[in-house]
């Protein structure tokens, strides 16, 4: 049971995407690894499994639980990464005293550049916290934090890859506008973003120092700064982000 992965739903996307990051990274054979679909006998997939990760729709996982909880025990982790379930709902829903990680990757885990934030339940500690943050550190960075942030993490960096998608977006086709060709506009707004990115994490750039050593004095990009603070951008962030967090708590309450 020390080594064997059960993942659960490892058929989808994000459960794809771990199984190829554990494998590629050579943490753990394919035959170390159990990945269930649909119709699937899981309990046998769970039954020596040290690590049960949870890789279903939020909707499925009721009854997911209720075919493996009374087969889990507490020696091995389960790592959950539906969206918006608490560690308290699964803990209710499986056997006394299983240590539950709770989870909350994004979209980017599937090119192995993903941000995770993780948190415990109540019968996981520091050893159950350093096996998920070990396992989902094959898919990119992993934060630790308290469960009372998961639904900020979600508004965040879970649903954040969809607000640079837009930003994006905006600016191929305002590229377009300006006489660009669609392709030429997307390499140099998808290419920008990337470098960008990269300059913030791996030169540690506070985002205020990148855009004033961009932005001259009486220049383009000031001017088209102003344009962006005098339409509220900033605010509608602000806005958007925190409806984000709003909808996750709803979620997580069964709404």
């Amino acid at each position: 049971m020390d080594r064997t992965v059960a993942i659960l739903g490892g058929h989808g996307r994000l459960g794809a995407a771990l199984y190829a990051g554990l494998v590629s990274s050579g943490w753990r054979d394919e035959s170390e690894i159990v990945a269930t679909r649909r119709g699937d006998d899981n309990v046998a997939a769970v039954s020596d499994a040290a690590i049960v990760v949870i890789a279903v729709k939020p909707q499925d996982i009721d009854g997911l639980l209720s075919e493996i909880g009374p087969a889990l025990t507490p020696r091995q982790t389960v790592v959950s990464v539906a969206a918006a379930i608490t560690t308290a709902h699964v803990e209710a829903r499986v056997a006394a005293g299983v240590p539950v990680v709770r989870a909350m990757p994004n979209a980017p885990a599937t090119v192995h550049e993903g941000m995770a934030g993780i948190c415990a339940g109540s019968h996981a500690g520091d050893d159950q916290l350093a096996v998920a943050e070990e396992l989902l550190s094959h898919l990119g960075r992993v934060v630790r934090v308290p469960e009372a942030w998961m639904d900020a993490i979600t508004a965040v960096s879970g649903s954040g890859p969809a607000y640079f998608a837009l930003l994006a977006e905006a600016m191929i086709e305002a590229g377009i506008l300006l006489g660009l060709s669609r392709e030429v506009s997307t390499t140099l707004v998808v290419q920008t973003m990337f470098g960008t990115a990269k300059q913030l994490r791996d030169q540690g750039m506070h985002p205020v120092e990148l855009r004033e050593s961009v932005t001259s004095p009486g220049g383009t990009t000031i001017a088209a700064i102003r344009e962006l603070e005098q339409a509220g951008v900033r605010a509608a962030f602000l806005n958007a982000i925190q409806a984000a967090m709003d909808r996750a708590r709803e979620l997580a309450e069964g709404g």
